[in-house]
């Protein structure tokens, strides 16, 4: 195929790919010239919703809450992965449905396993010690 050839061929490709630099280059170079330049002491606060923020941003969390987001991440694939095998179900057969079961059967081990190290625990270890006391 010759270079000619190639051009007419996938024009289509260029201008694609031209018009992405553009628009690239107009979203970083235009709000520099078009941006305002006073400065104040209330132009780098932090603002949202009309709230003004007290505080600061570095606020300590508990371990907890990343242990539960984990947790969304895991069960959020799964229930993609069972989505994916619940379209396709008869194509997979009785294959697929073993692999499947194998699969919910390791993520039910691991849940039985966080549950017994106690990782979906709320409370605090105070209050489950009075709470085991007062049974």
């Amino acid at each position: 195929m010759s270079p000619t050839e190639f051009v007419t061929q996938h024009w289509s490709l260029g201008a694609f790919l031209i018009g992405i630099v553009v628009i690239c280059c107009f979203m970083l170079f235009v709000p520099v010239w078009l941006g305002g330049r006073n400065w104040g002491r209330a132009k780098n606060d932090p603002f949202e919703s009309g709230v003004v923020s007290v505080g600061g941003a570095r606020m300590r969390l508990s371990a907890k809450f990343y242990l539960i987001a984990m947790f969304f991440v895991i069960f959020d694939v799964e229930a993609l992965y069972l989505y994916a095998w619940a379209v396709c179900v008869r194509e997979a057969g009785w294959t697929g449905f073993i692999e499947v079961s194998i699969f919910v059967a390791v993520l039910l081990v691991g849940l039985v396993y966080i549950w017994r190290l106690g990782a979906l625990e709320w409370a605090p270890e105070a209050r489950r010690r009075r709470a085991k006391a007062s049974e």
